[in-house]
């Protein structure tokens, strides 16, 4: 008897023993955090996916945290955050997880990048046209200007107008409604020929290279303190000669418009401009120019041109 309770004495010693080592090696396991979401519009549902984690910390990237494990969250715009959780043990390690999200991207958080972008969205023409890049004429359908050339070559404006340099100028949208642009070193814009006859008499062109297409660059000092207006859906008026009363209305269409003398892309009398299609790395526009002398300032051609996402 005497040995059977001494037996059972070591059995349960190192029962206990080995209880006792899982028990210590379980909680100096690192914490493990992940994250789990669902959206519905600007709300976000979150879910903690932590192991060994007694605290739990958010951050939902539009200034706003929480302590709950999982919590809800509405957010007041639309646009791009970093979501953090951070979870804590008992013994005070953390482990850290980081999702990115984008919550109810409407067409102005993709122009701008949204409330998170502090240096907003900038973007420059792309010489990789797409097959819906072409000059028109600023008819209510955009039939070609030129049935000859129905789609612009890659690169078109530099492999044979000789003025690559459209490509480069930038063109920065700010979810504030600021804007910004940047001439580059040439401290000129795309442009058209006759605008520039008519404003400076030929003084501001700095690169004819397209002027057999009415084409060119002319000298353009950026506006300081700039801003922009988007509308989603509007009917635009437009000067056309190939409107009755010379006057096209465009119905149902998303534009853009800036303050004083700045515009988008080209510059000419027509700021204001059609934004065909956007998403967070392309937009398409329609960009209008008076090329007739007998006309003007009635539009007589569009630039349906697509732009990138300088990343």
């Amino acid at each position: 008897m005497k040995k059977l309770i001494l037996l059972a004495c070591f059995v349960y010693a190192v029962g206990l023993t080995l209880i006792t080592s899982c028990k210590k090696e379980e909680s100096e396991d690192p914490p493990k955090a992940g994250i789990f979401y669902s959206i519905v519009d600007k709300q976000v549902a979150f879910t903690a996916l932590t192991k060994r984690v007694v605290t739990w910390n958010w951050d939902f990237g539009d200034g706003e945290t929480s302590t709950k494990q999982n919590p809800v969250h509405i957010y007041e715009n639309g646009g791009y955050y970093s979501v953090t959780l951070t979870g804590t043990n008992a013994a005070g390690s953390t482990a850290v997880a980081e999702v990115n999200i984008a919550v109810a991207v409407t067409p102005y958080v993709l122009l701008t990048g949204g409330p998170t972008a502090v240096d907003g969205r900038t973007w420059k023409l792309t010489a990789n046209h797409t097959p819906k890049d072409k000059l028109a004429n600023a008819d209510a359908t955009f039939t070609l200007a030129d049935p000859d050339i129905p789609v612009l070559p890659q690169g078109a404006f530099g492999l044979y107008l000789g003025m690559g340099e459209v490509y480069e100028d930038e063109y920065t949208f700010y979810f504030d409604g600021g804007y910004s642009h940047d001439t580059k070193a040439d401290g000129a814009a795309f442009s058209g020929l006759l605008y520039q006859y008519v404003t400076t008499g030929g003084a501001g062109i700095v690169n004819a290279g397209g002027a057999a297409f009415g084409l060119c660059t002319g000298l353009y000092t950026p506006q300081a303190g700039a801003h922009f207006t988007y509308v989603e859906k509007e009917d635009f008026a437009v000067p056309s000669v190939y409107g009755p009363g010379g006057v096209i209305t465009y119905s149902d269409v998303s534009t853009l418009d800036f303050s004083g003398t700045e515009f988008v892309g080209f510059m000419d009398n027509q700021r204001k401009v059609i934004v065909q299609e956007i998403t967070d790395k392309s937009m398409r526009l329609v960009m209008f120019m008076a090329a007739s002398q007998d006309y003007y300032p009635l539009n007589t051609h569009a630039l349906i041109l697509t732009f990138e996402a300088v990343l």
